[in-house]
């Protein structure tokens, strides 16, 4: 079993994961995104990987008006790329409580 400390770095790292092919990435484990607030540069594509044992989730700009996207299942993934700035919430279709942020910079 990880001791608090080593999940605090994993959290940290997969805060600030970016892959050099400009791809961040979001977990989503025991209906949480994590990390649950994300910044990256304009055109950065952010993908986020369904953890769960069982469960379906999407991501869902409901607030940029949006249609929510299909629900992807364990072991598969939702990607986005971001070609605006700005600050833009998200949430889980089927699971409103799950919540997200993610910031664009220039």
């Amino acid at each position: 079993m990880l001791n608090k400390s080593i999940i605090f770095f994993m959290t940290f790292l997969l805060s600030i994961s970016v892959l050099a092919d400009d791809i961040a990435n979001v977990s989503i484990k025991k209906y949480e995104f994590i990390p649950k607030e994300v910044t990256v540069k304009k055109g950065t594509k952010i993908r986020w990987t369904n953890n769960e044992k069982r469960q379906y989730h999407s991501v869902w700009f409901e607030e940029r008006g949006d249609p929510e996207p299909d629900y992807f299942f364990p072991e598969e993934f939702f990607e986005l790329e971001f070609n605006e700035t700005g600050t833009f919430s998200y949430r889980c279709g089927p699971h409103p409580k799950m919540v997200g942020i993610v910031t664009v910079t220039e």
